[in-house]
């Protein structure tokens, strides 16, 4: 996913599955046994068809996994963000190039966060795969530690916005303390399958962020940031 300058990394002291709520959800199509075999062998072409055929219904191609991690209502207006996880990098998807010319080395998934206010897809002016990022399948530890704000003007600076975290496996919600005394809470929601994991809260217009903490399932604060405004 491309930083904007309203994200930055955040790493949790504590080390932390993940997009919550979807599965991969293949399941395997045995093939019924035919007729009685004839005396006669089948021709070696018949065969290799009639095996790729049992293959298709066997390995269905990978499908796209969809996992809301958070809606509600900002400002009058409708937001939701979703993790959503290619387990194969999608037709039409060309990676950017890092300084050098270097590629990432096994990235072969992609994962996509989807973060909507008012019906409006944030950062969409960038194309379908802005807030993108490739992985390395389904365990890859690089995304975890991310924190950023996001909205739809001012860079996320300002109007209403949403804050995300792709926190460490240990975290199991957030908490959120806005200017004016309010305090927001959010689970996080993981991928099943994945190590991908997010929580999320809506911001205001107006209001700012005073700090924000992230615990484990023991309530023990596990991070304390004030960096936000």
């Amino acid at each position: 996913m491309a930083l904007s300058p309203g994200r930055k990394a955040a790493k949790a002291a504590v080390a932390v599955a993940v997009l919550g709520g979807m599965s991969f959800g293949a399941s395997a199509v045995a093939a019924t046994p035919g007729p009685a075999a004839h005396t006669a062998s089948a021709p070696a072409s018949a065969v290799a068809v009639r095996s790729a055929s049992v293959h298709q219904r066997v390995a269905p191609l990978p499908q796209v996994v969809t996992q809301v991690i958070g809606s509600g209502t900002v400002d009058g207006h409708r937001w939701s963000v979703a993790l959503e996880f290619h387990p194969t990098l999608p037709e039409g998807y060309a990676p950017p190039t890092p300084p050098g010319g270097a590629t990432t080395p096994g990235a072969s998934s992609l994962l996509c966060q989807r973060m909507y206010i008012g019906g409006v897809r944030i950062d969409h002016q960038g194309g379908p795969w802005s807030d993108c990022q490739s992985v390395t399948g389904t365990q890859d530890p690089g995304v975890a530690g991310e924190l950023g704000l996001w909205g739809l003007h001012d860079k996320g600076l300002s109007g209403s916005r949403l804050l995300v975290s792709n926190p460490e496996a240990a975290v199991a919600y957030g908490v959120v303390s806005l200017s004016d005394g309010t305090r927001v809470k959010a689970a996080t929601v993981s991928v099943p399958g994945t190590v991908y994991r997010a929580w999320a809260v809506a911001v205001p217009d107006g209001l700012t962020i005073t700090a924000v903490d992230q615990y484990d399932v023991h309530h023990h604060l596990l991070s304390h940031d004030t960096g936000w405004h």
